[in-house]
C-alpha cells in the first residue's frame, strides 16, 4: 500500500492588509502604528484570545487558507483548483517551504522540487547551465546525477544557444522552459507545480502535459495546479477544489471538476434554467412561446450539462392557435453564433400538437456537443406558416468530463441531434 508523502493537518495562513504598511511622518503617529502593530500580532497568533471568539478578515488581516487538512499517497497526482484567491498558490509555498503558516502542520516525506512562477529559484546572475546545478545541489543531488540529466535539461528546455548566458537576459518563455525542464528532470520525490502551462506556446505546453504524465508514471508524487480544466482532468486522479481559504471538496477529478465548472457558470449568470418573455416582447402575437424551463435528467432546473448527457425542455404556450393543430422547431447555435444542430417535430417525427396543447416537452441527447456555451431558438409552425419566433431563448453549457471529448466534436456543419417531442398537457 502506497505510504502518506504529504499530510497536512488544519493549516492556516494568515495576512496583513495593506494600509498597516502605510507610511507614517510624526513620531507619535510611529508609535501608534508599532502599538498597533504588536496588538494585531498578539491577536493574530492567540495571545489575548478568548476561546470560542472567532477572528474576522476585517480587523487588519485576511485568512488565506484557513483550516486544510488532507493527505497525499506517494505516486499519485492531485490536482487543486479554485478561482484566484482561492490559495492555491499559497498553500504550494507553504509546501515548498518559501512561507512558512500561522497555525496548523505540513509534513513531507522526501525532496520536495517546486515550479511555481517564472523565475522562482534562479539566481539572475548565474547562466543557465550555473542554475541547472544550483537548484540540483538544493535538491541534495550530488554533481554526478546532475550531469547524468544536464544534456535531456537542455534539449527539453531549447535553450542549447543560451545555456551559458546569464538568465537575467531570458525572456519570460525561455525562464519557464528551463524552470520546468530542470524540475521535471532532476530526481526529486514530490514535484509541485503551479500554473506552469500559462506561460510558454502550444506547442511547448503540450510538450509540458507529456512530461508530467511521464514523471506521474515514474511513481513520484506530484501536485498540479492550474485553471487548465483540461490538464487537470488528463493528468490528475484525485483533485482538491478550494475557495476563500478553505477545501470545498476533494474526490475524485472528473466529479470535482464538474462540481466546480457548474458553480462557476451558475454564478455567473450567464444562463438561466428559466426564461419567461414579457408582455413587450409577445405583443401582437396571437400563438406563441411564454416560458422556457430546462432540466438536466434528473428532474432538477440545470442550465449546465455535461458531455454525453441529456436533457429536457418544457415549453409553456400562451394564446390561441388559429389552426387545428401546429409543430415546434428548435435550433441550436454555438456561442460563436454558428449553427450546430437542429430538431423539427412535423418535419422527422411526424408529430402534430392539438391547438388546445398548452405545454410540449423535448427531450434532447445524448449531448454530443464539446465544452462551451450554445444557445437555443424556437419556431412555431401553423400550417404552412410560422406562427412564432424566439431567437436566443435560453442558453446552457456544455462542461467536459472526458479528456478525449474534444477529439469527437460534430464535423458536419449542421446536424439533427437525438431528441424526442411529446404533449405535457
Amino acid at each position: 500500500m502506497p505510504e502518506t508523502v504529504i499530510k497536512v493537518k488544519n493549516l492556516s495562513k494568515c495576512y496583513n492588509l495593506g494600509e498597516l504598511h502605510k507610511q507614517t511622518d510624526s513620531f507619535r503617529e510611529r508609535v501608534t502604528h508599532t502599538f498597533k502593530r504588536l496588538a494585531l500580532y498578539a491577536t493574530r497568533y492567540g495571545f489575548y484570545h478568548k476561546p470560542g471568539v472567532e477572528r474576522s478578515s476585517g480587523e487588519g488581516f485576511i485568512w488565506a487558507l484557513r483550516d486544510i487538512s488532507f493527505e497525499v499517497k506517494e505516486g499519485e497526482v492531485l490536482g487543486i483548483i479554485g478561482r484566484n484567491g482561492a490559495g492555491k498558490s499559497t498553500l504550494l509555498k507553504i509546501l515548498s517551504r518559501i512561507t512558512k503558516p500561522t497555525k496548523g502542520k505540513a509534513w513531507i516525506n522526501g525532496r520536495v522540487g517546486s515550479l511555481l512562477e517564472v523565475g522562482t529559484g534562479f539566481h539572475p546572475e548565474l547562466t543557465g547551465r550555473e542554475n541547472i546545478y544550483l537548484n540540483g545541489a538544493i535538491l541534495g543531488m550530488r554533481r554526478a546525477e546532475i550531469n547524468k540529466k544536464f544534456d535531456e535539461i537542455v534539449a527539453f528546455a531549447e535553450i542549447d544557444r543560451f545555456i551559458d548566458t546569464p538568465v537575467k537576459r531570458y525572456s519570460s518563455g525561455m525562464y519557464v522552459r528551463l524552470a520546468f525542464a530542470i524540475a521535471a528532470h532532476l530526481q526529486q520525490d514530490i514535484l509541485l507545480v503551479d500554473e506552469v502551462l500559462a506561460v510558454g506556446d502550444l506547442a511547448f505546453q503540450k510538450k509540458c502535459l507529456g512530461k508530467i504524465g511521464d514523471v506521474a508514471k515514474q511513481g513520484r508524487t506530484i501536485l498540479f495546479v492550474s485553471h487548465q480544466l483540461f490538464a487537470i482532468r488528463t493528468l490528475c486522479t484525485e483533485t482538491v477544489w478550494l475557495d476563500s481559504g478553505q477545501i470545498v471538496k476533494k474526490g475524485a477529478t472528473l466529479e470535482v471538476v464538474k462540481d466546480y465548472e457548474e458553480k462557476v457558470l451558475k454564478s455567473s449568470g450567464r444562463s438561466f434554467p428559466v426564461v419567461e418573455r414579457s408582455a413587450r416582447d409577445t405583443e401582437g402575437l396571437s400563438f406563441y412561446i411564454q416560458r422556457i424551463e430546462m432540466f438536466n435528467a434528473k428532474g432538477e432546473h440545470s442550465a449546465v450539462f455535461s458531455y454525453n448527457s441529456s436533457f429536457i425542455l418544457i415549453i409553456h404556450l400562451a394564446g390561441q392557435c388559429r389552426t387545428k393543430d401546429f409543430g415546434i422547431e428548435f435550433r441550436i447555435y454555438k456561442d460563436s453564433g454558428e449553427y450546430a444542430c437542429t430538431g423539427v417535430s412535423s418535419l422527422f417525427h411526424d408529430i402534430y400538437f392539438d391547438k388546445g396543447t398548452r405545454r410540449v416537452r423535448i427531450d434532447i441527447g445524448p449531448l454530443i456537443l464539446t465544452n462551451g456555451r450554445y444557445s437555443i431558438s424556437f419556431r412555431i409552425m401553423t400550417g404552412m406558416s410560422i406562427g412564432d419566433v424566439w431567437e436566443n431563448a435560453c442558453s446552457f453549457h456544455i462542461i467536459e468530463c472526458h479528456p478525449f471529448a474534444l477529439r469527437r466534436e460534430i464535423k458536419t456543419p449542421v446536424c439533427v441531434i437525438k431528441h424526442r417531442f411529446s404533449a405535457v398537457g
